[in-house]
């Protein structure tokens, strides 16, 4: 037996609640943004993932508060054009969850938390020195999809990554320094603490096996 939604007849929390439930997991950009009176903002998003390399895209889905009002996020990526998305590992876990509070829009995360930032290179927003990686990023087009949902995409104009991260020479990277986390549902979580390989096979390698 397979159980079907027709989402047409869904409301939108409880397509919300089987997308992410269903869609796991989800990797969190933790994105900093500032505003034009300079109050620099952190905000955490799992509709979230690189969109290709060449160019280099990130695309994030912003969601308007429950009330309609849009989020900081939004609005300052509107004004100034640029972002800063850091991913997330354990060691910087609790620092994403806390900038989920619910702070007012003139006092920014990174202040309230005590979290250190670093200037940006590539634009003006401020990254979190803390992250293991942070990926500063321009706008390139923001599309609307009525009054809750913002689909950006931004240009990755460069990134930082934590020492130990990333080999400098063959660029690899070292994924016993480096523990992201992904999003389930809810407040669910999930490490990677259990990785394994999958290596394919070349047609001749399949076919020669199949007999």
């Amino acid at each position: 037996m397979t159980l079907s939604f027709d989402f047409a007849a869904c409301s939108g929390p409880q397509r919300y609640k089987l997308l992410t439930g269903l869609v796991v997991p989800r990797p969190i950009a933790l994105i900093t943004t500032i505003s034009a009176e300079g109050v620099v903002n952190a905000a955490p998003f799992s509709f979230f993932n690189v969109f290709s390399e060449n160019p280099p895209l990130v695309v994030v889905g912003l969601q308007a508060k429950p009330d309609g009002v849009v989020k900081d996020t939004t609005r300052n990526v509107r004004a100034t054009g640029h972002f800063v998305v850091h991913m997330v590992d354990e060691a910087f876990s609790a620092d994403m969850a806390h900038c989920s509070i619910g702070f007012p829009a003139e006092i920014g995360e990174p202040a309230a938390l005590n979290l250190a930032l670093a200037d940006g290179i590539h634009g003006p927003v401020p990254y979190l020195a803390g992250a293991p990686v942070a990926l500063e990023c321009r706008q390139v087009t923001m599309m609307n999809f009525g009054a809750e949902r913002d689909l950006l995409v931004g240009e990755i104009l460069g990134l930082h990554v934590r020492d130990g991260v990333v080999d400098p020479e063959t660029l690899r990277t070292n994924y016993e320094a480096y523990w992201p986390i992904g999003r389930i549902g809810g407040n669910v979580y999930v490490r990677m603490g259990d990785r394994f390989e999958l290596n394919v096979p070349s047609l001749e390698a399949w076919q020669s096996a199949r007999g």
